[in-house]
């Protein structure tokens, strides 16, 4: 799944590109990805080949391997994304990005500790915060993201967020928009 390929070079910098959901980003030593539009997420492999989430980012967040340091290290399009590459040493304000980096990987790890009903609204409420649009029943969480994609994050199965997610929604705490979109409100009574 990893693909060594993206990391030997990266397109002109400065110049933004489009890449499509699913799509990975070319990575590069010494270059990084700002986000324009659209939304991503970096992971890395067990050696088991369990797949292990790194972070989640959007507009204007910056990613890329310079930030990451390890092997292997991937940047999944969960959107469709336009990214503008950036020069390494031509990045402003360096240690704010790598602080968000390691904020991020905090909050990801907190989530993944307590019991998995709790996991699974934590990472909902964190990504209405980060990727919500405000609506008059909560926040539309405006990403594609499936239910391995999830359990993947939280350190369960897929069979295991499907049901936690229904029950969910027969709670009221998540209700369905548009498809794939989850609205978001652990306060309202019902959808």
């Amino acid at each position: 799944m990893y693909n060594s390929q993206f990391t030997s070079s990266v397109p002109k910098l400065s110049v933004i590109r489009s890449f499509k959901r699913r799509e990975a980003l070319p990575l590069g030593k010494n270059a990084l990805w700002q986000i324009q539009r659209g939304a991503v997420r970096a992971f890395t492999f067990a050696e088991d080949g369990t797949l292990i989430a790194l972070g989640f980012w959007g507009s204007g967040d910056i990613v890329g391997l310079p930030l990451a340091q390890i092997q292997p290290y991937e940047v999944e399009c969960l959107t469709d994304v336009n990214a503008r590459a950036l020069p390494l040493s031509e990045t402003e304000n360096l240690t704010q990005v790598m602080l968000a980096h390691l904020h991020q990987t905090q909050e990801l790890l907190r989530i993944r500790h307590g019991q998995i009903y709790d996991r699974l609204q934590q990472f909902l409420g964190w990504l209405a915060d980060k990727f919500g649009c405000e609506c008059d029943r909560g926040k539309v969480i405006q990403l594609r993201l499936t239910h391995q994609d999830i359990a993947e994050v939280l350190g369960t199965t897929r069979v295991t967020v499907t049901r936690l997610m229904s029950q969910l929604e027969q709670e009221g705490t998540i209700g369905w928009s548009e498809p794939h979109w989850i609205l978001w409100h652990p306060g309202v009574e019902r959808f």
